[in-house]
């Protein structure tokens, strides 16, 4: 299992993802699942992966090495696709060349071969675009009514993005925001854990303003949870018991 989120503001692109990974209670490893490709000046691109961590690696290895184009020959990567919409199709054709090679033979082994990814960035003369990509390899696309995306265990870090997460949200407040859907969730699944990976990509500027790991023990990220907590306790506190009685 695993958790990742990316959040689109009109300022920028925040991506978070956790590094957890686990086959059974007692087979728990760390992988990094946010992976950024970036040529200053052009574009930069990010892409989270969740699921089959073999699917996963398999696919981002098949853009690394590039699609071949039937009709030209030419080995198509993200760094050379010309938008963003084009790059999401061809993570897309690389799902579907992988799921054709081994998800037949995972499914006859009753092996879970589900897999999806974030993805996202900008490319010079292109806005700054997030997508989501699932297993079939189709995909939807961020909007400013719901500005974010999230995989993997969603459902206990989603509250709070619903709440506070607008398209006018600084990045950074974002990226605070997504820290405590990230807390939320690994404070609710054990599959979901540190090391986790972020990335702050500014509009326009063709460069990860923000890479950064946050490893166990990090002074921020430990200074938020404890504040997130303590916030939510004052809050239920402050809030009037319910005034409900028994009708007779």
């Amino acid at each position: 299992m695993t958790y990742c989120c990316g959040i689109l503001v009109r300022d920028g692109l925040v991506l978070i993802a956790d590094t957890r990974t686990n086959a059974g209670l007692d087979n728990i490893s760390t992988f990094r699942k946010l992976h950024v490709y970036n040529e200053p000046g052009d574009r930069v691109m990010a892409i989270a992966s969740s699921g089959n961590l073999s699917l996963a690696q398999s696919v981002r290895s098949t853009l690394n090495e590039g699609i071949e184009n039937p009709e030209t020959g030419a080995r198509e990567t993200l760094l050379n696709a010309p938008t963003m919409f084009q790059a999401a199709q061809r993570i897309g054709v690389a799902i579907r060349l992988v799921q054709k090679v081994e998800g037949t033979a995972l499914e006859a082994a009753e092996v879970d071969h589900d897999v999806a990814f974030l993805f996202g960035g900008q490319i010079k003369g292109e806005p700054l675009r997030l997508f989501m990509i699932y297993s079939a390899g189709n995909f939807i696309e961020c909007t400013t009514d719901t500005p974010y995306l999230q995989i993997g265990e969603h459902k206990y870090g989603k509250p709070v993005l619903d709440r506070a997460i607008r398209f006018d949200t600084d990045p950074y407040d974002a990226l605070k925001i997504g820290l405590i859907s990230m807390d939320s969730t690994m404070r609710s699944n054990l599959g979901v854990g540190l090391p986790i990976d972020v990335l702050v990509v500014r509009r326009d500027i063709y460069n990860p303003e923000l890479n950064y790991r946050i490893e166990p023990g990090e002074p921020y990220f430990q200074d938020l949870r404890e504040r997130w907590s303590g916030a939510l306790r004052a809050a239920h506190i402050a809030i009037p018991r319910p005034p409900y009685r028994t009708q007779t």
